[in-house]
């Protein structure tokens, strides 16, 4: 889809659209979805439109096509664009797109079960949860895992789920695998994060592959990715402290 955007020659559109209202439309969103989805299938028929939304803007329609990719599409699905959508409220400026997948995130997310994450606990009182898609051979996953002590002091639970960036069926799908597959879960990863050798044990039924999907699907493209229970994201490691603080415990 980025190639197509790319080759479109639309660009990405990132501005302010004022919305003139909040009301539904009486558009049929599954008339409307049929007539774009026709549309992109005539121009590249692996295109197929896996959710339509209204927009506070009549005639504007959210759509993705199930990979993280956002568009803006007219009913007609003859003009398109890619880019955030803004909405001035008073003196307030508020990022709809933003807004919109963060809920699509915190469903997801609320949906993982908790033996299918690995978890390092908070010390103490718990203030806060957070996922983090994280990779074995990423430095800076390393860095924030070589001070998890650190937010699990200040409250802060991480939830990790995992996104070997080479792909499934890499080496690095393998390593995380063994890891999730591991008596051990926290031991084995975190001597996979210093980077030290434990056994290959690629179990069946493991998470890996869904996680690495369901990242992708809420718009992870690096690790580590930390998502909070909102659905908010903050690409990249953070320290401790600047976490804690973002989280509005500190």
């Amino acid at each position: 889809m980025k190639a197509l955007i790319k080759q479109s020659g639309y660009g990405v559109f990132a501005g302010l659209l004022m919305a003139v209202s909040s009301t539904a439309f009486a558009a049929d969103l599954a008339a409307v979805k049929a007539t774009v989805s026709k549309q992109f299938a005539a121009l590249n028929r692996g295109l197929v439109i896996q959710d339509l939304k209204a927009t506070p803007i009549e005639n504007i329609y959210s759509a993705n096509f199930g990979d993280g990719q956002q568009i803006y599409v007219t009913a007609d699905g003859k003009h398109f664009f890619t880019g955030d959508m803004m909405e001035i409220t008073g003196n307030k400026m508020v990022n709809i797109t933003e807004a919109a997948k963060s809920g699509e995130r915190a469903k997801a997310l609320a949906t993982i079960k908790p033996k299918d994450s690995i978890v390092f606990p908070a010390t103490g009182a718990k203030k806060a949860t957070v996922y983090v898609f994280t990779d074995v051979d990423c430095g800076y996953c390393m860095k924030l895992h070589s001070e998890m002590a650190g937010y699990n002091k200040l409250g802060i639970e991480v939830r990790y789920l995992a996104f070997p960036r080479a792909g499934i069926n890499s080496e690095s799908y393998r390593k995380i695998a063994s890891a999730w597959c591991a008596d051990d879960k926290q031991a084995a990863l975190t001597k996979l994060k210093a980077r030290q050798a434990i056994p290959e044990n690629v179990c069946k039924d493991n998470p890996v592959a869904a996680q690495y999907e369901l990242g992708q699907k809420l718009g992870v493209n690096g690790t580590p990715a930390i998502i909070t229970t909102d659905g908010r994201m903050i690409p990249g490691y953070m320290p401790p402290a600047d976490l804690a603080k973002d989280l509005g415990i500190l």
